[in-house]
């Protein structure tokens, strides 16, 4: 058989398969250092996360101003971590799938559904709920309209409106009727009091309150 002439090349130096293997390892190392400085930042920064879960952690949040604590596993809803291990119940559980509205409380000042997003991922920010509003003692402008327009009836809708209704009135001091319906397009009453709300939001408007 007759030898290839690859095979009679001297031993010593670079083969073709080392140069090979060494050109391969040269050119992964190059795409790596081509990788954007941001990605690397993120992937650095993720390597020195704390892994959670899935056992029960202390979650701080700051709420109506205030600090609160309780210890609660990582994949618990913000929904029931405010309501079962907070005891802040103004957010209402209905559909549990962000569809309502019931659950609506306010995320540094914008409007989300409680029930869509988990409790850990609102640390660090400011929530506010029905009870940040007012209280039975010191009513806010727009819950006073409410009770002056019976804008309620089984209330279960009644505090994810007035937080949507209070966030539209601080985005929008003058709205127009049609800008109202817009602005509670998230918000489902299912005993259909959607006119007295509306009058609520125009006499608050109007009269110049929150």
């Amino acid at each position: 058989m007759q030898d290839h002439p690859e095979d009679n090349l001297p031993k010593e130096g670079v083969s073709r398969r080392s140069f090979l293997q060494g050109a391969g390892v040269a050119a992964a190392a190059a795409g790596i250092s081509r990788l954007p400085a941001e990605a690397l930042a993120e992937e650095r920064a993720a390597a020195d996360l704390k892994e959670l879960g899935p056992e029960a952690g202390k979650i701080t949040l700051n709420v109506n101003g205030g600090s609160k604590s309780a210890s609660a596993p990582p994949s618990t809803t913000l929904l029931d971590f405010l309501r079962n291990d907070l005891g802040v119940t103004g957010p209402k559980r209905v559909c549990d799938r962000g569809s309502c509205g019931a659950c609506t409380v306010l995320l540094d000042g914008q409007v989300v559904d409680s029930c869509s997003m988990l409790a850990v991922d609102a640390v660090g920010k400011e929530i506010t709920t029905v009870e940040g509003i007012g209280t039975p003692d010191n009513l806010s402008h727009l819950q006073k309209a409410f009770i002056e327009k019976d804008a309620l009836q089984c209330g279960f809708c009644t505090p994810g409106m007035v937080v949507t209704c209070t966030a539209m009135l601080k985005e929008n001091p003058n709205p127009t009727r049609d800008e109202i319906r817009q602005g509670l397009s998230g918000n489902l009453c299912r005993c259909g009091t959607y006119q007295n709300i509306i009058e609520a939001v125009e006499h608050a408007s109007r009269t110049g309150g929150k």
